[in-house]
Parts: structure tokens; C-alpha cells; sequence
């Protein structure tokens, strides 16, 4: 492959910021292409991809480059130039690379490979929880956890159906295959940036794995409930709600975060999607004038984010032992609180997209054990990234009284 010189640039530069000024790797990636509209195709596919790449392999590149602190821009292109050498690229006669030495890095990556945690390029803090939640399935979780993440799009059937769409992404030279038991998705052949499409900008679809839209499912909606997305975020579930309901009944989104219900709102405008309410977490008394009221209750609680790694590889540079201790006593407290917004024989689905137990059903397992004259397990189901998609967990519960 020949390197250019501005586009290997972009990528340092998108690596300097995500790692030295600890900003998220999707909205650097964003920016730098934003800013540089007269890269063809090709050009923005080399920044992406090996930007994510190399985020998602730097402990592997940083220790073969026998480079522990990283502190400026200078630090990185040794690291890029580590990069072209185990990609097999021929270097360039850049002063910047000059350093690189090919027959000692390939030497180096030979010997550290066979180490899990440098091979798979994880934290040490990391590797160590990851195999005492999973044990032997460690291994294989983790490489699934480096492969890089399909793009997957829901259907929204508010406005369109799976064969419209199937047909209109063919016009545009994209190819795209069914999903064997999901009714209303897409997997793309190849990745694209489905934001550009006209059909996204119409609210024809939008872009949700299928271990996210299983959670949807796992709810088991009907048009007409009232429904509560207790945790909403920025509401790609609430939307996937909302054409299940077939905007019929109500779905109150709530959030803690007033931008990420406004950005909910406006989702809901394009997809079409007219059964939506707003509501922000800002007192107890929120929760307390909602009592009882809900057929149906989500809870997609915060979690580590474990099983969307391969999605947002810079999450585990970013993860921390503390957060995912204060993240798991969040969870028992949503669980414990906001469970007395479902009426008597409604249903709610605790889920994360983690794949440690200590997250998943031990939790659920801890709040039936103080809640069992009221509450009792229907399902459970844990998606594995080693099936192909992000990591989930759901569980949907019963109230009894």
C-alpha cells in the first residue's frame, strides 16, 4: 500500500487527541472528516479505519514499539510507523519514520503475541476481571471483542419496510443481507456511512445492532401499552418501540440528561415517530407520580459497556475498575427504584451491554432476592460478541402484585 503523507498526518493527529487530550474516538474521527470534505471515499476509509484500528490495538503497538509514556505527536508516528511494519506497508522515507527499525518490531511483535493481555490488547486490570467473571470463556469473548463491528440497520417500519429498503440501498451500490429471525434488519456487506444516505435523512431506517434491537423484542411491546424507557439515552430502543407500538399507546423516554432527550426528540421527528413523551430524572418525585402505571418498563441500565468494545474500542483504555464498582450500585438502585413504575402483572427487562455476570444476572438475581413476594424471573438471555454482534444481557421480570 502507498501511504500518504496528509492522510497518515490525520491519523496521528485523530490519535493525539483521543489519547493525549482523552477525547472520544467516534467524534475525533467525525470532526477530521468534516473538516477535510475533498477526501474522496477511499482517503476517509484509511483515516477511519486505521484510526479505530490503531486505538483498538495500542497497548499490542505501544509495547512491540517498547514505548510506555506517550507524550506528544512524535511518540505516535513511531508508533504509526510500528503499525505500517505489522500491516506489512512499506515505509515511506519520512523523517518521522526514520526511527523504525522493521526487522526488530517484527521480532518484538513475535515474542509479545503469545501474551493474552499484550496480544489482545487489553489493560492488565481488565484481563484479570474479564477472566474471573468468564473464566474459560475469556478467551474467546476477548478475540471477538478485537474483530471489527458490523453495521447494522433497523428498518423503520413507521415509514417504510425491509423490501423498499433492501432495493433502494442496491441503487446506490450497497449490498446488504437479511438477518435469520430479526424481521426488520440489515446487515451492510461492507462498512458505509450510512449517514450520508438519503434514506437515513428521510428516517427510513437507523443505525442499531441486532443484540440492541433484541432487547426491543425481549420487551415484548403491543400497540396500545403504556410503555416506559426509564433510561433512554438518546432513544435508539425508544424508536425501535415506538414502530413496534406502530404509534399506537404512549412511551414515556426518560433520561437524567436533558440533551439526550432533546436529541431523542428530534430522532423521533424524522422517524416519524408520534407516541413519544420526554421526561427528565430530576427529583425522586419523578419516578414517585409514575408509580404503578406502566404495562411495560426498560431499564437499559449504565453498565461497563463490556460487550460493545469492538464497537467503541477506546471505551477499555477509558474504563476503570472504580467506574464499574460505582456503575454496578447504580444499577441495584435503578432496579430498586424505578421497578415501582410498573403496574401489577406488567413486565420490565433489566438490560446492560456488558458481558460480566457480576452486571447481568447476578443483579437481577440480588433484587428478586429482596423483592420475591413481588417480582418473579420470566427470561433471561446473554448475547455473546463471539455470535457476531455487541454484547448484551436482558432479563424481563414480572410484577405480581
Amino acid at each position: 500500500m502507498k501511504l500518504f503523507k496528509n492522510l497518515s498526518d490525520a491519523v496521528v493527529h485523530c490519535l493525539f487527541e483521543i489519547f493525549l487530550e482523552k477525547r472520544y474516538a467516534d467524534k475525533v474521527i467525525e470532526h477530521t472528516l468534516k473538516k477535510n470534505k475533498k477526501w474522496g471515499a477511499r482517503d476517509r476509509r484509511f483515516v477511519a479505519e486505521n484510526t479505530y484500528e490503531m486505538v483498538r490495538w495500542w497497548r499490542l503497538i505501544c509495547d512491540v514499539s517498547k514505548m510506555r509514556e506517550i507524550k506528544s505527536e512524535e511518540d505516535i508516528w513511531k508508533l504509526f510507523g510500528t503499525w505500517c511494519v505489522l500491516n506489512s506497508w512499506e515505509l515511506p522515507e519520512w523523517h518521522s519514520l526514520k526511527s523504525i527499525n522493521k526487522e526488530q518490531t517484527l521480532a518484538s511483535y513475535e515474542k509479545l503475541k503469545r501474551i493474552r493481555k499484550i496480544g489482545e490488547s487489553i489493560p492488565d486490570w481488565l484481563d484479570e476481571m474479564g477472566a474471573n467473571e468468564l473464566g474459560k470463556l475469556w478467551d474467546k469473548e476477548l478475540s471477538a471483542l478485537n474483530e471489527e463491528a458490523k453495521v447494522v440497520l433497523r428498518v423503520n417500519t413507521l415509514k417504510t419496510n425491509k423490501k423498499y429498503l433492501f432495493e433502494k440501498l442496491v441503487e446506490q451500490g450497497v449490498e446488504s443481507s437479511e438477518l435469520p429471525g430479526m424481521e426488520n434488519t440489515l446487515v451492510l456487506a461492507q462498512r458505509r456511512n450510512v449517514f450520508r444516505f438519503p434514506e437515513f435523512k428521510e428516517g427510513f431506517f437507523e443505525m442499531q445492532d441486532a443484540s440492541s434491537q433484541a432487547v426491543g423484542l425481549f420487551l415484548d411491546v403491543k400497540p396500545g401499552m403504556r410503555v416506559i424507557d426509564a433510561c433512554a439515552g438518546a432513544g435508539g430502543k425508544t424508536l425501535q418501540l415506538a414502530a413496534l407500538m406502530e404509534n399506537k399507546g404512549r412511551i414515556i423516554a426518560m433520561d437524567k440528561e436533558q440533551w439526550k432527550l432533546d436529541e431523542l426528540k428530534k430522532r423521533a421527528r424524522r422517524a416519524g415517530a408520534g407516541n413519544i413523551e420526554t421526561r427528565m430524572i430530576d427529583s425522586a418525585k419523578v419516578i414517585k407520580r409514575m408509580e404503578n402505571s406502566a404495562d411495560r418498563l426498560l431499564l437499559d441500565v449504565p453498565c461497563s459497556g463490556t460487550g460493545v468494545i469492538k464497537r467503541n474500542p477506546d471505551a477499555k483504555w477509558k474504563l476503570s475498575p472504580e467506574f464499574i464498582v460505582k456503575v454496578k450500585a447504580e444499577q441495584q438502585k435503578i432496579l430498586s427504584e424505578y421497578s415501582a413504575m410498573l403496574k401489577k402483572d406488567g413486565v420490565m427487562v433489566y438490560s446492560t451491554c456488558s458481558i460480566f455476570p457480576s452486571e447481568n444476572h447476578k443483579q437481577v438475581e440480588k433484587f428478586l432476592s429482596e423483592n420475591s413476594d413481588k417480582f418473579e424471573l420470566l427470561k433471561q438471555e446473554t448475547i455473546f460478541p463471539s455470535q457476531g454482534f455487541d454484547g448484551f444481557y436482558m432479563a424481563a421480570i414480572k410484577k405480581k402484585v
